[in-house]
């Protein structure tokens, strides 16, 4: 609800397999994923994205509250941009996918 309130499109699934079928079929500009999901967990889902001609420009955020240094590993091995923990306010997840946005529009 926030980020929507913020002025972007959100699109939620509840699994990992939704989020990587939505992510080929709708190609979001950012993708925020938790590493602990239904059917696929973030990390497969994200390799798989990554794997995928049409979907492996698009920067994927891990959020989660593992904040283990083996699953921020495994995460930014799968091609994560970013690695987030919770609790993280919305204003800081909103300021990262911001950054992640202007980069890929030439605007660091």
């Amino acid at each position: 609800m926030y980020l929507t309130q913020c002025g972007f499109a959100v699109l939620t699934v509840t699994d990992g397999e939704a989020a990587v079928q939505t992510a080929l079929e709708s190609r979001p500009d950012v993708i925020v994923l938790d590493f602990s999901m239904p059917s696929v967990d973030g990390i497969a889902a994200t390799k798989r994205i990554k794997e995928h001609a049409l979907t492996r420009h698009i920067p994927v955020i891990f959020f989660t509250a593992f904040p283990h240094q083996a699953a921020q590993r495994g995460a930014l091995e799968a091609g994560a941009a970013v690695f987030l923990t919770k609790p993280c306010l919305p204003k800081d997840l909103e300021a990262t996918i911001r950054r992640l946005l202007n980069r890929r529009a030439g605007k660091s």
